[in-house]
């Protein structure tokens, strides 16, 4: 109990910047050898945010409505002349701000408590599937728009203004000219979409095609700073993996590319799904729609959904969906010449030269 309490202690110390050079160090370290610590910064960071956006608005608010009854009672404005029961209501609303923060106070107290009981109390898992996409740290978000901004400010003259991404996940090229794939679960409900490529810079994006069925979209990069590559390196399978075939995962569960490697542990997914396949790896937010290649640098899947109950259980989307969702998007005139690549260039070449080339086509995708 005492190492958990401590444990948020210093969680709120790393956030709040209060932690020594040699701390933060080795705080970092931690935070990269458990996605469990790394998540609760997260989501700590985001909790934190959220309700000091919830006590601006309440003391906006508050302001305005003083300001309403301040000009009212010096006759800057007309406002009507309150008797009866509106007293009491007047009452109320000019004395609100002092209650507001009282029971703002009461609330931070509350909810942080309850994160905390949560944080170090064992729970039941509420559904048995969990979908990988992941929520970004704002505060390093801001930090790093900011410092870009400043850097680039003659490119940012004109320009609207910068968007903060909140959630996001993993999205691969099938197609030179700017198409990607990720999960629909990963853009679902998006007012704004970029991908991230592999030198930190953001693109814009469109959504061309969705399947929520099978968990698919497509996306479309629709930015000038873009440089079509001339091919894609890995190609995209049409049959069924082989059970028990090694395979691997890049993605973006932090905020650069991560490997992982498993194998091909069942043909059908979740409860004999057959829309999916059931791979044995390691996977965490942000891995959703990451591509699931095996030795010759073909893709299999499109890693999806993980098992709560079960450690290192992952789902992923049957590459041959892939096909399927570009034969529907063919219907548009505009996307008919799109062929995606039938055959690996990197079919010969050992792992490590395989990710080298694989990784300049694998993008976060970020969502708002």
């Amino acid at each position: 109990m005492i190492d958990d309490f401590k444990l948020l202690e210093d969680v709120e110390r790393y956030i709040n910047g209060q932690m020594t050079p040699d701390e933060r160090v080795q705080f970092e370290g931690l935070r990269k050898s458990n996605p469990e610590i790394d998540q609760l910064v997260v989501e700590h960071t985001f909790f934190l945010h959220q309700m000091n956006r919830f006590d601006d608005m309440k003391k906006f608010k508050s302001g305005l409505n003083d300001i309403h009854i301040d000009l009212a009672e010096k006759g800057a404005i007309k406002s009507t002349r309150l008797k009866g029961r509106a007293k009491v209501i007047y009452l109320v609303n000019r004395y609100k701000r002092v209650a507001a923060i009282a029971a703002s106070i009461a609330g931070v107290t509350a909810l942080t408590i309850s994160a905390l009981v949560w944080s170090i109390s064992p729970t039941t898992p509420r559904k048995e599937i969990a979908q990988l996409n992941r929520k970004f740290n704002e505060l390093n978000q801001k930090n790093a728009m900011l410092g870009k901004q400043i850097n680039e400010v003659k490119d940012q003259i004109g320009t609207a203004p910068a968007v903060t991404y909140k959630t996001g996940g993993t999205g691969f090229l099938i197609d030179a000219k700017g198409l990607l794939v990720t999960n629909a679960h990963v853009i679902a409900n998006a007012k704004y979409i970029a991908v991230q490529n592999s030198d930190g810079k953001d693109l814009k994006v469109k959504i061309v095609y969705v399947d929520v069925d099978r968990d698919l979209a497509i996306l479309k990069i629709e930015d000038s700073a873009y440089r079509a590559p001339k091919s894609i390196p890995y190609s995209i399978k049409r049959s069924n993996a082989d059970l028990a075939e090694p395979v691997y995962t890049l993605g973006f569960p932090r905020n650069d590319i991560v490997y992982g490697e498993g194998y091909l542990s069942a043909k059908t997914g979740f409860n004999g799904d057959t829309l999916t396949c059931q791979i044995a790896i390691a996977a965490n937010p942000g891995n959703s729609g990451g591509p699931i290649l095996n030795h010759n640098g073909e893709v299999i899947g499109i890693l999806s959904t993980k098992q709560t109950s079960a450690e290192g259980v992952v789902f992923a989307t049957q590459s041959k969906f892939i096909y399927s969702a570009l034969n529907q998007l063919q219907k548009d005139t505009a996307y008919q010449k799109v062929k995606m690549p039938s055959t690996s260039s990197i079919k010969n070449l050992d792992r490590m030269q395989q990710v080298k080339k694989i990784s300049d086509y694998v993008y976060m995708v970020k969502v708002n």
